[in-house]
């Protein structure tokens, strides 16, 4: 079951975690409401690295619903680091949702790369579709591992040894001085 939200508690919660934070802005007496829930309950399962559902009743959260200019429901918003980046309104598919999200992911994954290299004096691999084919590789690492493993490295199962293969690997500084690039190719001069 998901953590229920009200006006005093939402600005801690949606903050206290590194996931995604999946709002559920609902209410009792919502029949779309009812058919979203256990949709988003079980997105909320099969993602449960990456991310964290909450439920808010916007008859026991009214501030933050007018905060938020909720007007109809069921409303669903993604939280990062406290802060909304998307949102939906009305009933979606399982699989419309979770594409939804990893776009998400890949968006975020995107911007942390891109600030990572910018402070590192290096670039991100002006190829747009390595990126992406990158980006879904890390993203399906950390769905299958736990941890976003470098989609050019192998995972051993072994922690110690694996640890240096998650993203920025501990090789990639060696690797871009060496050869201009990342053994994956996610990172260049």
């Amino acid at each position: 079951m998901s953590l229920v939200l009200n006006d005093e508690n939402f600005g801690k919660e949606i903050q206290n975690t590194d996931k995604l934070v999946l709002v559920d802005f609902f209410a009792v007496w919502c029949g779309p409401c009812s058919t979203l829930a256990p949709i988003l309950e079980k997105v909320a399962d099969d993602l449960k690295n990456s991310v964290v559902l909450v439920k808010a009743d916007i008859d026991k959260i009214p501030l933050t619903a007018q905060k938020f200019g909720i007007d109809r429901i069921p409303a669903v918003f993604v939280f990062k680091a406290g802060k909304p980046i998307d949102s939906f309104v009305g009933v979606r598919a399982e699989d419309d949702i979770k594409k939804w999200i990893e776009k998400i992911e890949i968006e975020e994954l995107n911007k942390w790369s891109a600030d990572y290299a910018k402070k590192n004096g290096f670039k991100l691999n002006p190829d747009k579709e390595v990126v992406q084919r990158l980006m879904k590789g890390l993203l399906e690492n950390e769905k299958k591992h736990g941890q976003k493993y470098c989609p050019c490295r192998r995972v051993t199962g072994n922690k110690e040894v694996d640890s240096k293969s998650v993203c920025p690997c501990y090789y990639h500084l060696d690797e871009i001085k060496k050869d201009g690039h990342c053994l994956c190719g996610l990172f260049v001069k």
